[in-house]
């Protein structure tokens, strides 16, 4: 029996939050080896998606749970993504820090 792989697509959108957080960590807390070891466990975190994406549950947040938007924690940060079962592809939408308001993020946030 074969596992089922997934494709792994980054959005434009968690692309840009990705680079902002590391440029954060790397020029305000001055700090580059901490940046590459937050990207690093980042794209490490979502390579892993491509085996078993649905092991990671729902986001509690309405309405983005009942349209399948699932939520994982990576350190300080909450990684969102959605699985397309029909073209076996997880698309990757958002990155954000945990304090930040979810909700508020969530609205701006393009689910494509």
């Amino acid at each position: 029996m074969s596992e089922k792989q997934y494709e792994v697509r980054m959005t434009d959108f968690a692309l840009e939050a990705v680079h902002e957080i590391a440029s954060y960590i790397a020029r305000e807390l001055f700090n580059d080896a901490a940046a590459v070891r937050w990207l690093e466990r980042i794209l490490d975190t979502v390579s892993a998606l491509a085996y078993f994406p649905e092991r990671v549950p729902l986001t509690p947040e309405e309405p983005w749970r009942s349209i399948g938007v699932r939520r994982m924690t990576v350190g300080k940060h909450y990684l969102y993504f959605w699985i397309d079962e029909e073209r076996s592809c997880v698309h990757v939408i958002d990155v954000v820090y945990q304090r930040m308001d979810q909700v508020k993020r969530l609205s701006h946030m393009p689910l494509t």
